[in-house]
């Protein structure tokens, strides 16, 4: 199957990169690498891109698309662990950063990885295939409090704890082992009534299960102040998110990584020793234009916010 993924936001998000020529670039997301090709148009054979994916056919699928270029190097990583990149290649600090955390097109569409509820396949849903715990391990193994809890928590869904019930009752009978096993049961679970409108009644659990497969939002939490440490003053780090968990952990940090002082109001000097490292370029995160919407369904939630290093 051919790895397909049209990358939203594309020129926004390379513009407001303000990629220059001789300069690093990380993309820590490299996916469908569209990013990627872009940047390395911009840097004209200077420079360096480092391209990182957790996903082995994905940074396979990378390295053909990115081939005519000299100037990049490919790194099979959770962009939590990009440090390992830098290290291996005795960098010290990059000029830009590139994270968009959506699920690409191809693993969305290829059955086999078990990442949609279109298709009929194996509860999977890791990016990694090296990772231990899959999606079936989740519905099969955890309790009915842990299932309601992610469902609810990583997928804002309101029938969580009827779809745990339901999940667990039926897995005394036999393990669930595919998507439309899973499918049915939160068909089942969710009054008819309230599957008559709006998304398909499995979209904000599979969300969930991803997302605690994969820990995105611990990974992307974790990862947003150790990549700022590591921009040179002038650098951007670029990020777009797919839904309003992950917008929050990016505002949120950069607002964080903005502030002077975390001192109490109350307290009369400061003595956080907080220093402000970055100016937040977005104030509001940049959406998809008419046009793109028209073209790009997967681009209707993207948000992209963006910020700048400073001196410190």
């Amino acid at each position: 199957m051919d790895f397909e993924h049209k990358s939203v936001l594309l020129e926004e998000t390379i513009e407001e990169l303000n990629v220059r020529e001789g300069k690093i670039y990380i993309d820590g997301t490299l996916g469908g690498a569209g990013h990627s090709f872009e940047i390395l148009k911009k840097l004209k054979g200077t420079g360096l891109l480092i391209g990182i994916d957790q996903d082995k056919e994905a940074l396979d699928a990378a390295k053909s698309k990115l081939s005519q270029f000299e100037n990049v190097k490919f790194f099979n990583l959770n962009y939590v662990d990009f440090e390992k990149a830098l290290d291996e290649l005795g960098i010290e600090k990059v000029d830009g950063i590139l994270l968009d955390i959506g699920v690409s097109s191809y693993q969305f569409d290829n059955p086999q990885r078990g990442f949609s509820y279109r298709f009929d396949a194996p509860l999977d849903m890791r990016m990694d295939q090296n990772l231990d715990i899959s999606a079936r391990d989740i519905v099969n193994t955890y309790s009915e409090s842990e299932i309601t809890k992610i469902i609810k928590d990583y997928g804002e869904e309101k029938w969580a704890s009827r779809i745990a019930k339901f999940i667990v009752e039926d897995r005394k009978v036999k393990d669930i082992d595919t998507t439309f096993e899973l499918v049915e049961i939160i068909k089942k679970a969710i009054p008819i009534g309230a599957r008559r409108n709006g998304h398909h009644p499995a979209k904000k659990t599979f969300q969930a299960l991803r997302i605690e497969v994969n820990k995105e939002l611990d990974v992307l939490e974790n990862s947003i102040e150790k990549f700022v440490k590591k921009l040179n003053p002038g650098g951007r780090i670029a990020i777009i998110t797919f839904h309003s968990l992950e917008d929050r952990i990016v505002k949120n940090s950069f607002k964080y990584l903005e502030k002077d002082c975390i001192c109490p109001p109350s307290s009369p000097i400061c003595t956080c020793d907080k220093k402000r490292e970055i100016k937040i370029i977005t104030r509001k995160p940049i959406t998809a234009s008419d046009r793109e919407l028209c073209e790009n369904n997967r681009s209707h939630s993207a948000k992209l916010r963006v910020a700048e290093k400073i001196e410190v």
